[in-house]
């Protein structure tokens, strides 16, 4: 079982509890100062809610909200509204709408109110509340904690309230909302809502006043525990034994679970579109410039929700010295699948400069269903030169991104290309042999832009002649969640891409960077794209990435797909929604896509991938091969890594018909799970006789990937620094050196 660390005992404790009295002392006495002004109110009308409406079931002014328990009733000649709630979870309310006068900085917002038979609900909030929203304003802003505009007990009769904060800037109207909120029961009367001009200065210095104090606790608290975050194991059971101490009421799918002695806190969600989190904040202490969270975290069967960012993830916000909520915010760390049991993660993150709390939320954000189980969760200042560092790299990286667009330099272009035998040869009828890279990034992110850059860095750094861009269906026609142009940003991207390849000379394989069988979807990307490119000289069509699981007939022909079984095959890295999306159904066959590009008038030469991932090109001599009567020829493709063997049976004899085009090769150091660790050989063995494969065959080809976060990399990071076991050897043979195969695989 685990200790509790860091809970304060003894002397320490008792000094700790004094503090926390005496803070909350001050900011009653503070608080009582300001509310004792007055001054003329801004929403006279009916702030007795003595006058009706025209139908006179309801005040003037006044809006019912939610639920069907708000009443407009009357009491010994006094009107006041009353809000019941019966049935347990459910929330009655009403609202009111109040302009703002420019020039207004400040509010008092004062009522009466009257609670009886209150039982609060198990959610964050559940009680009887005022909420208040700024229309209009720049920032997000929601008044200061310390005005309580709730209640979660009953009253002795009528009592009066008010509260008092700041208008954030370009604030237009008060939207107030009063209500019950998710109460098991209780009625909740008001009366008397006025809210009128206060003075801001004293405000401001009562907010920071109090930032003050409780920065200098923050400070003691850090000092002494040496995190934030108090009961952090959850280890401390809070006094009515359903909750970890200091972590608030748990609301619902929110509970503190305990195994083999362990205690942890667990969040569950087994109903789409809910969020389930559980929510702290915390005063930055003096002089903190930077922070880091560390947490154990435990995912199983999660899926995510509609959106991509719908997953398990921890929220961390800001809010200045007027309570108004931030902007700056790092981040979120976030979980989209299940992890191998429990996980230790961190991350750190700096501290804006007008920030003085920050809140804590982690949570199941909107998911299908899962479990997200979090442990040993701190909170402790860091040093914020690495992060400053960091973030000044990060704008250079961003600055050196950034590629001019180009207009066409038709007289740069490289000549148009077609297939005599199996070489390609330009409309002067030179031989070109196509050597170059992968530019990845467009097929897995609509936004990206790096691979502009990097197109560009291909041609003019790493020789190359040829660039692979990989792209997907659903982006070109912008059917992505985070698209909203109809794919217009992304095709006009490809098209920048393809001109400055173009303009350096150098030519473009457009690949449809897609898995399983060509689907009729495919069709639609080829009529559109194909028209789009339409004998362009230097634009290659590589018409379906990677085939696999069907037979030579449906891969020439098209046919049903059905359901595929097959251990450690390379599917592993699809997606659910992918995997899913690839059986049951009917393709319209490799011969299909091609008659597709024909029709549009394109005579392009088009790429065509073989079986196995496009590994297997044994078919096409043996009766499946493609017809092609119009246009400039067909290259197969071979995609093969450090785990493939039989090159020669594979791929040769084709090589004696047609042209080949290796459209991804590389090895990389950091094994693949999908694929046993034994068959994967070491890059430094395997990459020589690679190349010198490749070159004494003469095989057109492009390196898998230029782009550090994919596998194999040629890149270490986004200064294009080659990665010594694959980078280095394929930069060398682009550059013209020779490799010697010593041994076939």
């Amino acid at each position: 079982m685990k200790e509790p660390p860091c809970q304060p005992q003894g002397p320490l404790k008792d000094k700790m509890f004094v503090m926390e009295k005496t803070i909350t002392l001050l900011v009653f006495l503070c608080l009582w100062q300001i509310l004792s002004a007055e001054q003329s109110p801004l929403s006279s009308s009916n702030s007795n809610l003595e006058l009706a409406h025209h139908h006179e079931q309801w005040p003037e002014g006044y809006r019912p909200g939610q639920g069907e328990e708000a009443i407009w009733m009357q009491e010994d000649g006094n009107h006041f509204i009353r809000l019941k709630c019966s049935v347990p979870g459910n929330s009655s309310t009403f609202t009111r709408e109040i302009v703002i006068p420019k020039g207004v900085l400040a509010l008092k917002l004062s009522w009466r109110e009257r609670v009886t038979g209150l039982k609060p609900g198990r959610v964050e909030g559940g009680d009887a509340r005022i909420k208040v929203e700024f229309v209009g304003a720049k920032k997000n802003h929601s008044p200061s904690g310390e005005n309580r505009l709730y209640s979660r007990s009953d009253t002795d009769g009528w009592r009066e309230r008010s509260g008092m904060f700041l208008v954030p800037e370009g604030t237009s109207a008060l939207r107030l909302e009063i209500g019950l909120f998710q109460v098991l029961s209780g009625t909740f009367d008001v009366d008397d809502l006025a809210v009128q001009p206060a003075d801001p200065v004293p405000i401001r210095n009562f907010l920071a006043q109090v930032a003050s104090i409780r920065s200098g606790a923050s400070t003691f608290m850090l000092g002494n525990r040496g995190s934030l975050i108090s009961n952090q194991s959850f280890e401390v059971t809070n006094k009515n034994g359903n909750g970890p101490e200091d972590w608030g009421t748990l609301s619902p799918g929110v509970s503190g679970k305990v195994e083999e002695g362990n205690h942890f806190l667990r969040m569950r969600s087994s109903e789409s579109d809910k969020m389930v989190a559980i929510y702290r904040s915390f005063n930055i202490p003096s002089g903190i410039k930077a922070m880091e969270l560390s947490w154990r975290e435990r995912v199983t069967g999660l899926k995510i929700g509609k959106m991509p960012w719908f997953d398990a993830r921890i929220i961390v916000e800001f809010r200045d010295e007027d309570g108004i909520k931030m902007n700056q915010k790092p981040s979120a760390p976030y979980t989209t699948k299940d992890t191998k049991g429990w996980e230790k993660r961190s991350f750190k993150f700096l501290i804006p400069e007008d920030a003085l709390s920050l809140s804590l939320m982690p949570a199941l954000f909107q998911v299908s269903e899962g479990t997200f189980d979090i442990d040993d969760i701190t909170l402790t200042a860091t040093d914020p030169a690495p992060l400053y560092l960091e973030n000044k790299e990060s704008d250079k990286r961003e600055k050196d991104r950034y590629v001019l667009p180009e207009e066409a330099k038709f007289e740069k272009w490289p000549k148009e290309l077609h297939i005599q035998g199996n070489r390609l040869l330009n409309s002067d009828k030179k031989e070109v042999w196509l050597q170059g890279v992968n530019a990845g990034g467009l097929e897995s992110v609509a936004q990206d832009t790096q691979m502009i850059k990097s197109a560009v860095v291909a041609v003019e750094d790493w020789k190359s002649n040829v660039v692979r861009l990989p792209v997907k269906g659903d982006f070109w026609f912008g059917r992505s969640l985070f698209q909203k142009d109809g794919g217009k940003e992304y095709r006009e991207k490809v098209d920048q891409i393809i001109t400055l390849v173009a303009n350096r000379g150098s030519y473009v394989v457009l690949d449809l960077h897609h898995f399983r069988a060509p689907k009729k979807e495919d069709v639609e990307f080829w009529q559109d794209a194909a028209m789009r490119y339409k004998n362009h000289p230097a634009v290659l069509f590589d018409l379906f990435n990677e085939p696999f699981g069907i037979t030579w007939e449906v891969w020439r022909d098209g046919g049903f797909v059905g359901e595929k079984h097959k251990r450690n095959d390379e599917s592993a890295f699809l997606s659910e929604e992918e995997k899913r999306k690839n059986k049951g159904f009917q393709s319209v066959g490799m011969q299909g896509l091609l008659n597709t590009v024909r029709e549009t008038g394109a005579r392009n030469i088009v790429v065509v991938a073989g079986l196995t991932w496009s590994n297997d090109l044994t078919g096409i001599t043996k009766g499946f091969a493609l017809e092609d009567k119009s246009g400039n020829g067909i290259m197969y493709s071979w995609h093969v890594y450090n785990w493939h063997k039989n090159w020669a049976q594979l791929i040769l004899p084709t090589a004696e018909k047609y042209p080949i085009f290796v459209g991804e090769v590389g090895a990389d150091i950091h094994k693949m799970d999908f694929i046993p660790h034994s068959d994967q050989e070491d890059p430094y063995t395997w990459v020589p006789d690679m190349l010198g494969f490749i070159q004494k065959y003469k095989l057109n080809w492009t390196g898998w990937c230029l782009h550090p976060a994919a596998t194999p990399i040629l890149i270490l990071d986004w200064n294009y620094t080659p990665s010594p076991f694959w980078g280095v050897p394929a930069k060398e043979a682009l550059s013209g050196k020779q490799f010697e195969m010593k041994k076939m695989r």
